[in-house]
């Protein structure tokens, strides 16, 4: 969603250089606070620079431009004639065609023989019909016949509504101190012509009594025509500065939620991000609950996946220090919990790589993460999980649930602000500034934002558990194996991974779910509501199972 404005803008250094800059230099220094140094060219510019000739019809002006090539090739001059369309190429190209001037055709149809029509362009009597051919990176090479001729004759077919593409056009002949000439040939049928007061000058022709074919070729014409492209570019300009008004409203959002995102990328301040989030979450839980005890107790349970040990009369009194209670509980659960998955995670790395070698310890392992609701799969180094005594994991879990909530949110954050761009087009009907509604409804919504991205992380991560282990394997596992439950996946296709069952440890579930669970003695339940069984799992005297 970035526009390319603010996309160039990220770079650290910004430079450029192209041969029709100058014409923009106000844009530049606006948009990019880019000063345009115009350089002197290595020789003298030579090229003949033709007032435009004005028809009133594009039937005569297309008339005029096939006998000016025919005059040209007549006298050995080679010839680049610009389009501004592929069928007007064709239209050109036909009426060449019937009067049997041999020519080439460049545009989007015949790009694979770009490099050979450019090469053999400069050669005498040589006509090439280009598609608004730009710089294109190739110098049209005039031979000395071509030179004492006369050079290369640009002829475009219509004036652009940008001047940067007529000098283009006109900038491939007379490079190097070579030769050359540009004309225009302009109809009052044009499209630029038609927005800028056409009908006048066809008044004009017609009190001349002027007869068909007939042209007018006068310096304020061409003038006039310069300054309704400078119109249209000043009204082109308008527009994207307006864009980029309401992307910078989007930029300031997108450079904070990018930091954020980097540091859950390479981990830097990730453990400090998500206590700082842990804390706010446990401010947001107190203040929505409105001073009632049983939602207090139903929206710790929801978001942070346990029931806190905090009396109804210690809630009633609203102490200060509620919040930092209720944080220091959620963190000493957020890192036992950790604490299991880690050491069952080592227990089974252990048995499988260190002690029967059964698996490719030089191959990261596959960790299948999950919530209840949702999974996450993400690879982990076995040597450093291992040196780590699991913290690997438990890092590599904070960054890949951190950057999928993230993503998903700013994705849908991205839709909404796209909605609101339009809705607020509406506002002008009011007298009101859409920028001005705009800027403040997206804060509005960054905050919304924000606050979902805050408690969607950390309800998944308080209520994460490893799922499933799969491991790349070294030899096939004996099916007798005591004490692991291993199967091929249906879905591996030979690619040699294992899918091993679980680490155990503590999972958390809602208050009505029927769940089995099994006791340190190894009683097993089946088939009971959570709520009945919750202060077993939570003492950590049973584990869910099922």
């Amino acid at each position: 969603t970035v526009t390319l404005q603010n996309y160039f803008r990220m770079y650290h250094k910004l430079a450029g250089m192209t041969g029709t800059a100058e014409t923009e230099a106000g844009e530049f220094w606006k948009i990019y606070q880019l000063d345009v140094v115009t350089i002197p060219t290595n020789r003298n510019i030579v090229r003949d620079d033709r007032q435009d000739k004005v028809y009133k019809t594009v039937r005569e002006k297309y008339n005029a431009v096939a006998d000016e090539i025919v005059e040209m090739v007549a006298i050995g001059r080679p010839v680049l004639v610009g389009t501004t369309s592929v069928e007007n190429s064709e239209l050109i190209s036909r009426m060449l065609t019937i009067r049997k001037i041999p020519h080439q055709v460049l545009n989007a149809k015949q790009h694979a023989r770009e490099a050979d029509i450019v090469s053999e362009a400069g050669k005498p009597g040589t006509v090439t019909i280009a598609t608004n051919m730009a710089g294109r990176g190739t110098d049209i090479k005039l031979t000395a016949e071509s030179k004492s001729a006369g050079g290369l004759a640009i002829i475009g077919t219509e004036r652009h509504e940008s001047r940067r593409v007529d000098r283009q056009l006109r900038g491939r002949a007379g490079r190097q101190g070579d030769p050359g000439s540009s004309q225009f040939f302009v109809s009052l049928e044009d499209n630029l012509m038609r927005l800028f007061g056409s009908d006048r000058i066809a008044k004009v022709m017609d009190r001349m009594g002027m007869e068909e074919g007939e042209v007018i070729q006068h310096s304020m014409i061409t003038s006039s025509i310069e300054r309704a492209q400078t119109k249209v570019e000043e009204n082109n300009f308008g527009v994207r500065k307006r864009l980029i008004e309401y992307d910078d409203v989007m930029n300031i959002q997108r450079e904070t939620i990018y930091k954020r995102r980097k540091n859950a990328l390479f981990g830097d301040r990730l453990s400090l991000d998500i206590a700082n989030i842990l804390y706010d979450t446990c401010g947001d839980i107190i203040h929505n609950a409105d001073k009632n005890f049983d939602e207090f107790e139903l929206r710790c349970i929801q978001k942070l996946g346990f029931k806190p040990e905090i009396s109804e009369v210690d809630f009633a009194r609203g102490s200060n220090d509620l919040t930092s209670k209720l944080y220091l509980q959620a963190e000493n659960r957020y890192n036992t919990k950790n604490a299991i998955i880690a050491e069952n995670v080592i227990n089974t790395l252990h048995q499988n790589v260190l002690n029967e070698r059964s698996i490719n310890p030089n191959e990261p392992f596959m960790a299948i993460v999950g919530d209840g609701n949702h999974n996450i799969a993400m690879f982990v180094d076995i040597k450093k999980t291992v040196d780590s005594k699991g913290k690997e994991l438990i890092v590599e879990m904070e960054k890949s649930i951190s950057l999928s909530i993230i993503d998903q949110e700013w994705k849908e954050h991205l839709r909404d602000m796209d909605d609101l761009k339009q809705s607020v087009q509406n506002a002008s009907y009011e007298q009101k500034d859409p920028l001005l509604i705009y800027k403040f409804e997206a804060v509005e919504l960054f905050r919304n934002f924000l606050r979902n991205v805050n408690t969607d992380a950390i309800s998944f991560l308080m209520k994460a558990d490893v799922v499933e282990l799969r491991f790349q394997q070294v030899a096939p596992i004996k099916q007798d194996k005591p004490k692991l439950q291993t199967n091929k996946a249906d879905d591996d296709e030979g690619n040699g991974m294992t899918m091993l069952a679980p680490a155990k440890s503590q999972k958390v579930a809602n208050r009505n779910d029927r769940v089995s669970i099994q006791y340190q003695d190894g009683t097993l339940k089946r088939d009971v509501k959570f709520k009945n069984v919750e202060e077993d799992v939570l003492s950590g005297k049973a584990v869910i199972v099922d």
